[in-house]
């Protein structure tokens, strides 16, 4: 059974970085296409980076271009997401998400079009 487990959230003062990342059992992230989505308090889940594992075709968030970048190692079945430049409108619980690359990574960003999520890691920006 497919699972994915993310790890590496925390509080963190605004224009500080933190690395999340999100490891996969039960299948292999490399044939996937990968999303990483926040969710805040009151407010609805978005798309935050959407990766193809295979091209490596990437889409970024405008309000978090330059300023979040996803990575792979693959020996290990993980994702990475680098958040820098951390600002208080960052804050949530961040969600890794699995799929098949069957659409645009745009498009499956936008309409959140993954079928396997994490359980999600807290984020919280603050001084």
């Amino acid at each position: 059974q497919a699972q994915l487990v993310e790890s590496g959230g925390g509080l963190v003062q605004p224009g500080g970085s933190l690395r999340l990342s999100c490891v996969g059992f039960g299948f292999t992230l490399d044939y996937a296409a990968i999303g990483w989505f926040r969710q805040a308090p009151g407010k609805e889940r978005e798309g935050v980076v959407c990766f193809n594992m295979r091209d490596g075709t990437t889409y970024n968030r405008d309000s978090v271009k330059n300023r979040f970048n996803i990575s792979r190692d693959s020996a290990k079945n993980t994702v990475h997401l680098l958040l820098t430049s951390l600002k208080p409108e960052d804050a949530g619980v961040y969600y890794c998400a699995a799929g098949p690359r069957d659409a645009p990574v745009q498009a499956l960003c936008e309409r959140i079009g993954f079928p396997y999520w994490g359980q999600g890691t807290q984020v919280t920006v603050s001084s």
